[in-house]
C-alpha cells in the first residue's frame, strides 16, 4: 500500500484499493487478485520503480517486461551476470519479490529466449510446448467461444500454425486464413 499512496491521494480510491488487494491475500501483505483487472494496473504502479532502476541506474538498453515477467538482452554475457545480484538485490530489498532461480537463464539470442508463454528468437517465435499442451487441453475441457477465441488471437503472435489448426479440428471451426 506505500508504494500505491505515492501515486494515489484520494482516502477512498486507497481505501477501496485495499479492500480489492485484502481479498486474495495468501499471506498477511502479499499477494493480488489474479484476474482481477485492478491488479494489471496494480502490478504497473507496484513494478515502475523496477523499472526506473533497469534503465536508469543499470542502463539496460534493451528491456521488456510484462507484469512481473521481464527480459533483458545483451549481447554482453558478463555484464548480464554483474547485474544479476543488482536487479535481485534490488527486487528483495524494495518490492519484496525475488527471482525464481529455476526461470533465470543467460543464454544466446540464437538458442531462443522463453517469455510469456513463447520461444522467442530473433526472425520468429513458436510456442512454449507446455503452453500449446496446456492450450489444448482447456479448449478441449471447454469449448467456450470467448476462450477459443483467446486463444486464436494468442497464437497471432507467433508461428502457430500447427496449434491452430488442432483447435480448428477440436472445436470444428473451419480455421482462419493465416496472416502472412
Amino acid at each position: 500500500m506505500k508504494i500505491l499512496e505515492r501515486y494515489i491521494s484520494e482516502p477512498e480510491t486507497l481505501w477501496l484499493l485495499k479492500k480489492v488487494i485484502g481479498s486474495f491475500e495468501k499471506s498477511p501483505g502479499k499477494g493480488l487478485p489474479l484476474g482481477n483487472l485492478t491488479s494489471q494496473l496494480l502490478v504497473n504502479v507496484y513494478m515502475n520503480g523496477f523499472d526506473q532502476f533497469v534503465k536508469h541506474e543499470l542502463k539496460v538498453k534493451h528491456y521488456v517486461r510484462y507484469a512481473d515477467d521481464f527480459a533483458i538482452l545483451s549481447s554482453n554475457h558478463d555484464w548480464l551476470r554483474i547485474i544479476l545480484p543488482e536487479i535481485n538485490n534490488f527486487l528483495g530489498n524494495r518490492l519484496k519479490l525475488f527471482l525464481h532461480p529455476n526461470k533465470v537463464s543467460i543464454r544466446t539470442w540464437s538458442s531462443g529466449i522463453d517469455f510469456l508463454g513463447w520461444i522467442c528468437f530473433p526472425d520468429h517465435e513458436v510456442l512454449r510446448t507446455a503452453t500449446k499442451r496446456r492450450a489444448l487441453k482447456n479448449i478441449a475441457a471447454n469449448q467456450n467461444p470467448a476462450k477459443v477465441a483467446s486463444y486464436l488471437g494468442m497464437l497471432q503472435h507467433g508461428n502457430a500454425k500447427g496449434i491452430e489448426v488442432k483447435i480448428s479440428k477440436l472445436t470444428h471451426l473451419a480455421p482462419e486464413p493465416f496472416p502472412c
